[in-house]
């Protein structure tokens, strides 16, 4: 069958309507669903390929964030436990713990399921405490002499 001959047939008629239809203010490309069919059955195989890996990937991530979420409350619980030992702490050591407890909140806010309640009460012992010293000035300070001889 030649050009002349699929034109002649309706197959020219086709081509001009498929390209008008391109063409018009009305968000349809047949040209472009064409491209995908073609493309959907040259690449169908790696697609799916693909999202195995990205369901993968996404486990993964899931559980290092679970990982760092596990940690952070670690060392919330640590950081209460020497409260109530008592052991002081500098003002810079309760800043670092609360940006861990900013982490560990947002963290349990986006993940409803994960168990929280194991630091709640941590965490509202070490804010108490951070405003009591806050309000008497009294946090434990680095000592000059460890400056002078190289200790951090």
């Amino acid at each position: 069958m030649s050009i002349l001959e699929i034109l002649a047939s309706g197959g020219g008629v086709i081509l001009l309507l498929m390209t008008m239809v391109q063409i018009a203010p009305v968000k349809i490309n047949p040209w472009r669903w064409v491209g995908r069919m073609i493309g959907r059955a040259i690449n169908g195989e790696v697609s799916e390929r693909l999202t195995g890996i990205e369901k993968k990937l996404d486990g993964h991530i899931d559980m290092d964030d679970r990982r760092t979420a596990d940690g952070h409350r670690a060392q919330i619980l640590h950081f209460n436990n020497e409260l109530l030992r008592p052991i002081r702490h500098t003002k810079e050591e309760f800043i670092e713990v609360l940006a861990k407890i900013d982490a560990y909140e947002k963290y349990c806010d986006s993940h409803p399921d994960y168990p929280n309640n194991r630091a709640v009460l941590a965490i509202e012992n070490i804010r108490e405490i951070y405003r009591e010293r806050m309000k008497k000035r009294d946090f434990l300070q680095e000592s000059n002499t460890d400056r002078e001889e190289g200790t951090p």
